[in-house]
């Protein structure tokens, strides 16, 4: 079984070289050259490290069982060769997200933001995968990994755009956009 746990670690040494890094919402994060994607809880900074991110991969929430369906079939892989672009979206909601009733949260996310719909529209260029932070007390609720060839970059953002636009970011305090390169 695949490990759950992914710790990316910001700093000199790691495979994504780090082409641009800008706070959307909120403060920055230290700015580094390289982020390792280590399939692994790191408790401890490694020596040349500026900062860890830490998430877990977990069921999916707010999806019914046929949009899961329709993620699955879209889906690529992840570290597909042609994928030599990404982006490390780390994420952090409001109090309010949280106090909202689960059935409130996917009103939100998808009935009101069509978050859901808005990726599918960009699969299967753009891989993904969620990481979840909240419970376990992470300074980010969310860690939005992406994949893409680099023919894929307009689509990417446009993806981008548009959930950003959504009611669901209202919910936002914090985010930081990294947009990395596989050297």
């Amino acid at each position: 079984m695949a490990s759950r746990f992914f710790s990316f670690v910001g700093g000199h040494d790691g495979n994504w070289r780090v082409t641009k890094m800008a706070s959307v919402i909120g403060e920055s994060l230290e700015s580094v050259d390289r982020v390792e994607v280590v399939e692994q809880r790191i408790e401890v900074l490694p020596a040349g490290a500026k900062w860890i991110l830490r998430g877990v991969t977990s069921f999916e929430r707010y999806v019914t069982s046929r949009e899961h369906q329709q993620l699955f079939s879209a889906q690529p892989p992840l570290n597909r060769a042609e994928a030599t672009c990404a982006a490390l979206i780390p994420i952090k909601k409001l109090e309010s997200w949280w106090q909202l009733s689960q059935d409130d949260r996917r009103r939100v996310f998808e009935e009101q933001s069509a978050h859901i719909a808005t990726g599918l529209k960009y699969l299967p260029a753009i891989a993904r995968r969620l990481h979840h932070g909240y419970e376990l007390g992470e300074p980010f609720d969310f860690l939005t990994w992406f994949e893409y060839a680099p023919r894929d970059s307009t689509a990417f953002e446009e993806l981008v755009a548009e959930l950003r636009r959504t009611a669901e970011w209202r919910y936002v305090s914090r985010e930081v956009d990294v947009r990395l390169e596989r050297r």
